[in-house]
């Protein structure tokens, strides 16, 4: 008997969970997760889930564990992991652009610069990567780590903080100011090295990471569908941003064309009075699904 394909994947369970299985949805795969359960099910048999958070993923993702999951490019740094570097999938929490980890420090602190935190306390959860980015200044410190409620420590618990923060309004809300970016991060797809090397997990995991990334490239495209006139065709193609050529059809009425293109979500909205004035009729915006390059 054949032994059963299987590819062990894993979830970022927490922050990331709902923007990556609505990612997932989009890109083809229907998950469900159960209620309390950390093994979702996919409606593809040669998948097995599991919700893992972030902050570990890496660590199970090298042992084996796993042959792959998704975690941020932060963690993998945390947990020092010897990992395979998939795909870069920028998402996050809030959206696409990618979160930063800040040191910061109550507005009135004396702390102006990262050389001003020798010999002081700093509360985070992002400990060992906290103490390697100092000692690489040269910055003797204490790092102690955060279980949670980070912003609040300052300034009689820790007179800094390393924290994440994707917008900056939790930093203000606390009356926080950010004294340097010690790093940036976007979500990636990591696999076991091991499991890289065995040609049908790496398929399959190519085969995942295209349709995912198909699934990100459509979230700020859509598509236009107009019919344009013979005479106004070259002023209407001289407006469209297209990612290519537009896709150009005649119709069944003479001198008619049918343009079919993709563009910028933000840029619809002063196109297309643009293209009305231009001679095209008929304009459909429309939502893609995926763009695979």
């Amino acid at each position: 008997m054949a032994k059963e394909r299987c590819l062990k994947l894993g979830l970022p369970k927490g922050s990331l969970q709902e923007s990556t299985l609505k990612l997932f949805r989009k890109a083809g795969y229907q998950i469900t997760v159960s209620h309390r359960s950390y093994y979702p099910t996919v409606d593809d048999p040669e998948i097995k889930a599991m919700l893992i958070r972030a902050q570990e993923m890496a660590r199970y993702v090298e042992a084996g564990i796993l042959d792959c999951g998704l975690t941020g490019y932060d963690w993998i740094l945390e947990q020092n992991a010897d990992v395979k570097e998939v795909a870069e999938l920028s998402y996050a929490k809030e959206g696409l652009r990618p979160v930063k980890w800040v040191i910061a420090v109550p507005e009135d602190s004396r702390i102006k610069s990262v050389k001003d935190l020798n010999g002081k306390r700093i509360a985070t959860e992002l400990v060992g990567y906290t103490k390697r980015y100092l000692k690489s200044r040269g910055v003797k410190a204490i790092v102690d780590f955060s279980w949670g409620a980070t912003e609040v420590k300052p300034p009689y618990l820790a007179d800094a903080i390393v924290e994440l923060t994707e917008t900056g309004a939790s930093l203000r809300a606390n009356k926080l100011r950010v004294v340097e970016t010690v790093l940036e991060s976007t979500t990636r797809f990591i696999a076991n090295k091991k499991a890289w090397k065995n040609p049908w997990k790496r398929q399959k995991m190519e085969n995942i990471v295209m349709l995912l990334r198909g699934a990100l490239e459509a979230e700020e495209r859509v598509g236009l569908k107009m019919n344009v006139p013979e005479r106004s065709l070259k002023k209407v193609m001289s407006l469209l941003p297209a990612m290519h050529s537009p896709t150009i059809s005649q119709l069944s009425e003479k001198g008619w064309y049918d343009l079919d293109v993709v563009i910028g979500e933000r840029q619809v909205r002063d196109l297309i009075p643009k293209l009305k004035k231009a001679g095209a009729t008929g304009i459909v915006e429309y939502q893609l699904n995926k763009v695979i390059p």
